[in-house]
């Protein structure tokens, strides 16, 4: 599937990078078609189609390594996870995370996320996460973030009113920007009450390895964010 959207606004970067290992591209091969969302161009599904009855759904944008949704999965199985990452090399990490735990709860969309974005029933997600996803620090190149207006708005349509959504990033003008995007959209209402709620990690937070890396200007903030009731 393909939008006109996503061609006129470039989030990501390059699609692969290192050579995949004969393993990382058998999963590829064998077991992505079978774990990849299906998406029909111009119809909407909600996540109850692919993992059935659950007690919540929640979505995963720019899952890097693969560590975050798979413990995630793990923690709770009770709960279906979409997975989003154009990124090959992250995909075939995160099939070897779910072969190697037997996990049975994710489901992965190897294109733009605002695509399957698109895709899903309105009120259709408990949960989304988007950590530390690409800065883009350059100024000319800022406009390519993933955190503006219309993204918001079309994340407000997908999650249930009281849904919630937790942002990270290690950079500070991501980390402004991203924050006051949030606050002036009325949909989503900022959940901190101090500033331990957005200078340590939630309690339920999945460190990844690129998060260990420290490769932003500033320790990591986390964003948390409730969907207002209509």
């Amino acid at each position: 599937m393909s939008s006109p959207h996503r061609q006129s606004l470039k989030t990501y970067g390059r699609r692969g990078g290192r050579p995949l290992s004969a393993r990382q591209q058998s999963l590829i091969d064998t077991t992505l078609p079978l774990l990849s969302v299906p998406v029909e161009t111009g119809a909407k599904f909600h996540p109850k189609a692919l993992f059935g009855p659950k007690s919540a759904y929640w979505l995963e944008i720019g899952f890097g390594g693969g560590e975050h949704v798979s413990g995630q999965a793990e923690r709770h199985p009770e709960v279906g996870l979409l997975a989003s990452e154009v990124f090959i090399e992250g995909v075939a990490k995160l099939l070897g995370q779910i072969e190697d735990a037997a996990l049975t709860n994710i489901r992965i969309w190897d294109e733009d996320a605002r695509d399957l974005m698109a895709a899903l029933e309105t009120d259709s997600l408990d949960r989304a996460f988007i950590l530390f996803p690409d800065p883009w620090p350059k100024a000319r190149h800022q406009k390519r973030r993933l955190i503006q207006a219309s993204f918001l708005t079309e994340l407000a349509r997908i999650l249930k009113p009281g849904g919630q959504v937790r942002f990270a990033t290690d950079v500070r003008s991501y980390a402004d920007s991203a924050l006051v995007q949030f606050l002036q959209h009325p949909a989503f209402h900022w959940l901190a009450r101090t500033s331990a709620d957005w200078t340590q990690p939630p309690q339920d937070h999945v460190t990844t390895r690129y998060q260990e890396k420290r490769l932003g200007d500033v320790a990591p903030v986390y964003f948390e964010f409730e969907v207002a009731s209509s």
